[in-house]
């Protein structure tokens, strides 16, 4: 190739790669599947539904082991807060873990 056609193929591969940077993005759908799973009815479950679902499905917490007492179902919330910036208010935090202790852990 010589310099004229080296200066084409530039410039047809540098077009090329802009449009491709300007066409927008198809939108991606995603289906989940529907919930089959439901929180224990009881105190706290308000709680649960309002601050769990808003990151995971309720067979998500169902699926853990049933042998934590509170303190692991505490440090579970906090850390879903702190950790993974889940949007549950710190006056919150000891209603859900006496919650998740009751049903889903060692303190019935």
């Amino acid at each position: 190739m010589n310099h004229s056609n080296n200066m084409r193929w530039a410039l047809l591969v540098g077009t090329l790669a802009a449009l491709g940077a300007a066409a927008p993005a198809a939108a991606l759908k995603i289906e989940l599947p529907v919930e089959t799973a439901a929180f224990k009815r009881g105190p706290g479950a308000d709680a649960a539904n309002e601050q769990c679902r808003t990151c995971h499905s309720v067979d998500y917490i169902t699926t853990q082991p049933r042998d934590k007492p509170l303190a692991f179902w505490k440090a579970e919330v906090e850390k879903m807060k702190k950790v993974y910036g889940a949007p549950i208010p710190d006056d919150r935090i000891d209603e859900l873990a006496d919650y998740l202790a009751r049903n889903y852990g060692t303190d019935k």
